[in-house]
Protein backbone atom coordinates (compact mmCIF):
# COMPACT_ATOMS: atom_id res chain seq x y z
CA UNK A 1 0.00 0.00 0.00
CA UNK A 2 0.96 3.35 -0.65
CA UNK A 3 4.45 4.89 -2.24
CA UNK A 4 7.95 3.89 -0.47
CA UNK A 5 8.82 7.14 -1.60
CA UNK A 6 6.22 8.63 0.47
CA UNK A 7 7.45 6.85 3.55
CA UNK A 8 11.19 8.17 2.79
CA UNK A 9 9.71 11.69 2.89
CA UNK A 10 7.99 11.43 5.77
CA UNK A 11 10.89 9.71 7.59
CA UNK A 12 13.55 12.77 6.58
CA UNK A 13 14.78 14.28 9.23
CA UNK A 14 14.16 17.71 7.03
CA UNK A 15 10.32 17.01 7.24
CA UNK A 16 8.81 19.87 9.05
CA UNK A 17 6.73 18.63 11.73
CA UNK A 18 8.76 20.46 14.71
CA UNK A 19 9.06 16.70 16.28
CA UNK A 20 12.79 17.63 17.21
CA UNK A 21 11.59 20.69 19.84
CA UNK A 22 11.23 17.96 21.45
CA UNK A 23 13.63 15.09 23.65
CA UNK A 24 10.59 13.00 25.00
CA UNK A 25 11.66 13.29 28.54
CA UNK A 26 15.49 13.20 27.78
CA UNK A 27 16.44 16.58 29.25
CA UNK A 28 14.75 16.18 32.18
CA UNK A 29 16.38 12.79 32.33
CA UNK A 30 20.01 14.42 31.80
CA UNK A 31 19.35 17.33 34.41
CA UNK A 32 18.28 15.22 37.23
CA UNK A 33 21.73 13.07 36.53
CA UNK A 34 19.53 10.10 35.78
CA UNK A 35 21.44 10.25 32.14
CA UNK A 36 24.91 10.87 31.68
CA UNK A 37 26.29 8.25 29.37
CA UNK A 38 25.93 5.66 26.95
CA UNK A 39 24.84 2.89 28.70
CA UNK A 40 22.29 5.45 30.69
CA UNK A 41 21.35 6.26 27.35
CA UNK A 42 20.55 2.87 26.52
CA UNK A 43 18.93 2.30 28.51
CA UNK A 44 16.64 5.47 28.79
CA UNK A 45 16.34 4.52 24.90
CA UNK A 46 14.70 0.75 25.83
CA UNK A 47 12.81 2.47 28.22
CA UNK A 48 11.11 4.91 25.89
CA UNK A 49 10.40 2.24 23.39
CA UNK A 50 8.89 0.00 25.30
CA UNK A 51 6.65 2.90 26.68
CA UNK A 52 5.27 4.22 22.89
CA UNK A 53 4.94 0.46 22.53
CA UNK A 54 2.70 0.31 25.39
CA UNK A 55 1.29 3.94 25.09
CA UNK A 56 1.02 5.50 21.71
CA UNK A 57 0.96 2.42 19.59
CA UNK A 58 -2.08 1.43 20.54
CA UNK A 59 -4.00 4.41 19.53
CA UNK A 60 -2.17 4.99 16.75
CA UNK A 61 -3.05 1.26 15.41
CA UNK A 62 -6.63 1.86 16.05
CA UNK A 63 -7.12 5.08 13.97
CA UNK A 64 -5.11 3.44 11.29
CA UNK A 65 -7.83 0.51 11.01
CA UNK A 66 -10.52 2.93 11.87
CA UNK A 67 -10.24 6.03 11.23
CA UNK A 68 -13.98 7.38 12.07
CA UNK A 69 -12.82 6.64 15.52
CA UNK A 70 -10.06 9.12 15.57
CA UNK A 71 -12.58 11.38 18.24
CA UNK A 72 -12.40 8.98 20.75
CA UNK A 73 -9.22 7.85 20.42
CA UNK A 74 -8.38 11.56 20.84
CA UNK A 75 -10.07 11.71 24.03
CA UNK A 76 -8.71 8.61 25.04
CA UNK A 77 -5.65 10.12 24.75
CA UNK A 78 -6.59 13.20 26.53
CA UNK A 79 -7.60 11.07 29.56
CA UNK A 80 -4.23 8.44 29.32
CA UNK A 81 -1.90 11.31 29.50
CA UNK A 82 -2.14 12.32 32.62
CA UNK A 83 1.34 14.08 33.08
CA UNK A 84 0.89 17.88 31.72
CA UNK A 85 3.99 17.87 29.53
CA UNK A 86 3.78 14.65 28.22
CA UNK A 87 -0.04 15.62 27.20
CA UNK A 88 1.20 19.15 26.10
CA UNK A 89 4.34 17.54 23.87
CA UNK A 90 1.26 14.52 22.67
CA UNK A 91 -0.96 18.06 21.49
CA UNK A 92 1.98 20.07 19.76
CA UNK A 93 3.10 17.58 18.15
CA UNK A 94 -0.31 15.76 16.62
CA UNK A 95 -1.07 19.83 15.54
CA UNK A 96 2.27 19.93 13.49
CA UNK A 97 2.54 16.84 12.31
CA UNK A 98 -1.25 17.51 10.96
CA UNK A 99 -0.64 21.10 9.65
CA UNK A 100 2.11 19.79 7.81
CA UNK A 101 0.81 16.73 6.11
CA UNK A 102 -2.53 18.57 5.04
CA UNK A 103 0.08 21.54 3.34
CA UNK A 104 2.07 18.89 1.58
CA UNK A 105 -0.85 16.50 1.06
CA UNK A 106 -3.27 18.55 0.77
CA UNK A 107 -5.74 16.17 -1.15
CA UNK A 108 -5.79 13.09 1.48
CA UNK A 109 -5.41 15.17 4.39
CA UNK A 110 -7.09 18.35 4.17
CA UNK A 111 -10.37 16.65 4.94
CA UNK A 112 -9.19 14.66 8.03
CA UNK A 113 -7.87 18.03 9.41
CA UNK A 114 -11.03 19.80 8.68
CA UNK A 115 -12.45 17.32 10.50
CA UNK A 116 -10.91 16.99 13.37
CA UNK A 117 -10.93 20.94 13.91
CA UNK A 118 -15.11 19.99 13.28
CA UNK A 119 -14.66 17.78 15.99
CA UNK A 120 -12.76 19.75 18.15
CA UNK A 121 -10.22 17.38 18.91
CA UNK A 122 -6.95 17.86 20.69
CA UNK A 123 -5.21 16.90 18.12
CA UNK A 124 -3.00 14.55 19.66
CA UNK A 125 -0.19 12.87 17.95
CA UNK A 126 -0.51 8.98 17.89
CA UNK A 127 -4.10 8.99 16.98
CA UNK A 128 -3.48 11.32 14.28
CA UNK A 129 -0.52 9.55 12.45
CA UNK A 130 -2.20 6.43 12.79
CA UNK A 131 -5.50 8.61 10.86
CA UNK A 132 -3.19 10.53 8.75
CA UNK A 133 -1.16 7.75 7.18
CA UNK A 134 -4.12 5.62 6.91
CA UNK A 135 -5.27 8.92 4.67
CA UNK A 136 -2.14 8.56 2.76
CA UNK A 137 -2.44 5.00 2.05
CA UNK A 138 0.55 4.12 4.09
CA UNK A 139 -0.15 0.55 4.84
CA UNK A 140 -0.46 -0.43 9.36
CA UNK A 141 3.06 -2.01 9.23
CA UNK A 142 4.60 0.67 7.76
CA UNK A 143 3.35 3.31 9.92
CA UNK A 144 4.11 1.49 13.01
CA UNK A 145 7.45 0.92 11.91
CA UNK A 146 7.95 4.82 11.04
CA UNK A 147 6.57 6.53 14.46
CA UNK A 148 8.62 4.06 16.59
CA UNK A 149 11.98 5.23 14.39
CA UNK A 150 10.88 8.91 14.67
CA UNK A 151 10.53 8.33 18.22
CA UNK A 152 14.04 6.90 18.36
CA UNK A 153 15.97 9.25 15.98
CA UNK A 154 14.50 11.99 18.06
CA UNK A 155 15.68 10.73 21.44
CA UNK A 156 18.88 10.18 20.01
CA UNK A 157 18.88 13.78 17.98
CA UNK A 158 18.29 15.09 21.83
CA UNK A 159 21.00 13.03 23.11
CA UNK A 160 23.61 14.84 21.29
CA UNK A 161 22.30 18.34 21.48
CA UNK A 162 22.14 17.85 24.81
CA UNK A 163 26.11 16.02 24.87
CA UNK A 164 25.00 12.95 26.23
CA UNK A 165 26.78 11.07 23.28
CA UNK A 166 28.23 12.38 20.06
CA UNK A 167 26.59 11.99 16.12
CA UNK A 168 28.54 8.59 15.28
CA UNK A 169 27.65 7.01 18.99
CA UNK A 170 24.25 7.95 18.38
CA UNK A 171 23.53 6.50 14.95
CA UNK A 172 25.74 2.96 16.74
CA UNK A 173 22.77 3.30 19.53
CA UNK A 174 20.19 3.38 16.77
CA UNK A 175 21.74 0.35 14.92
CA UNK A 176 21.72 -1.91 18.31
CA UNK A 177 18.45 -0.87 18.89
CA UNK A 178 16.90 -2.93 15.57
CA UNK A 179 15.84 -5.97 17.75
CA UNK A 180 14.94 -3.36 20.42
CA UNK A 181 12.56 -2.31 17.66
CA UNK A 182 11.82 -5.99 15.97
CA UNK A 183 10.62 -7.02 19.86
CA UNK A 184 8.21 -3.52 20.84
CA UNK A 185 6.76 -4.01 17.02
CA UNK A 186 5.97 -8.14 17.59
CA UNK A 187 4.70 -7.72 21.32
CA UNK A 188 2.76 -3.99 20.66
CA UNK A 189 1.70 -4.44 16.93
CA UNK A 190 -1.73 -5.97 17.44
CA UNK A 191 -2.51 -4.14 20.90
CA UNK A 192 -6.23 -1.84 20.88
CA UNK A 193 -6.85 1.36 22.89
CA UNK A 194 -7.97 -1.27 25.97
CA UNK A 195 -4.37 -2.45 26.28
CA UNK A 196 -2.89 1.13 26.71
CA UNK A 197 0.08 0.87 29.54
CA UNK A 198 2.58 2.45 31.11
CA UNK A 199 5.78 0.30 31.53
CA UNK A 200 7.66 3.03 32.53
CA UNK A 201 6.20 5.11 35.11
CA UNK A 202 9.59 6.86 36.44
CA UNK A 203 10.63 8.01 32.81
CA UNK A 204 6.82 9.69 33.08
CA UNK A 205 7.68 11.45 36.50
CA UNK A 206 11.56 12.69 35.63
CA UNK A 207 9.09 13.96 31.80
CA UNK A 208 7.08 16.08 34.21
CA UNK A 209 9.56 18.25 35.84
CA UNK A 210 10.98 19.48 32.61
CA UNK A 211 8.85 23.15 33.33
CA UNK A 212 10.94 23.34 36.25
CA UNK A 213 14.25 23.12 34.76
CA UNK A 214 16.26 26.09 34.83
CA UNK A 215 17.06 26.02 31.67
CA UNK A 216 15.34 24.35 28.52
CA UNK A 217 16.34 23.11 25.15
CA UNK A 218 13.18 21.53 24.23
CA UNK A 219 9.63 21.61 24.72
CA UNK A 220 9.38 18.36 26.57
Amino acid sequence: MGSPWRVLQLADSGFPTGGFAHSGGLEAAVQQGEVRGAGELRRFVRDLMWQTGHGALPLLSAAHREPSSLPTLDARAEAFLSSHVANRASRTQGRAFLDTCARIFPGPVAPVREAARAAGLRFHHAPLFGAVLHALDVSLDDAQQLFLSLTLRGALSAAVRLGVAGTHESHQLQHQASALLDDVLARCSELGPEDLAQPSPLLDLLGSTHDRLYSRLFQS
